[in-house]
């Protein structure tokens, strides 16, 4: 059973590093973050704490044992066992991405509301009835090196 969960944590550990060997400080956050672990013993200050304390000096960036290490700490100072915060970190199964979707705004998404040139289709800066082709907003005849016409 201790393999299986170890296995998970990996796991989980390669999805928020995106498969790389190293996770760095905003990453080992976020995944504390994701799992509704922050709370105010489990604070970012802890957390980042945790960090600096075992992640390799200069590099800023903790390989997989540091990263238990890490969570041991972490479990620590929230005051829940080490297996219990394990358990919490494999059940999120990854990162969460959240974006923000923009509210409806009547004025915007409804074309029946506009108003003026824009409920005509828009401004345009060439006018349709006038002006048919490229060739007739061009001169193209003869003209000397200076730019004179011949």
């Amino acid at each position: 059973m201790v393999e299986k969960s170890a296995g998970d944590l990996k796991s989980v550990f390669s999805k928020y590093t995106g498969g790389k060997p190293e996770m760095d400080g905003k990453t080992f956050f976020k995944m504390f973050k994701d799992c509704g672990l922050v709370d105010k013993k489990l604070t970012q200050t802890v957390i980042d704490l945790a960090f600096a304390k075992f992640a390799e000096k200069g590099v800023k960036r903790m390989k997989y044992d540091q990263f238990l290490k890490g969570l041991t700490e972490c479990a620590a100072k929230k005051g829940v066992s080490e297996a219990d915060l394990k358990a919490k970190i494999v059940g999120s199964g990854g990162p969460a991405y959240k974006g923000t979707k923009a509210d409806a705004v009547k004025w915007h998404d409804d074309k029946a509301l506009y108003t003026g040139v824009y409920a005509q289709g828009g401004p345009t800066n060439v006018d349709k009835d006038k002006i048919s082709s490229i060739s007739q907003t061009c001169d193209r005849s003869a003209a000397d090196v200076r730019g004179i016409k011949k």
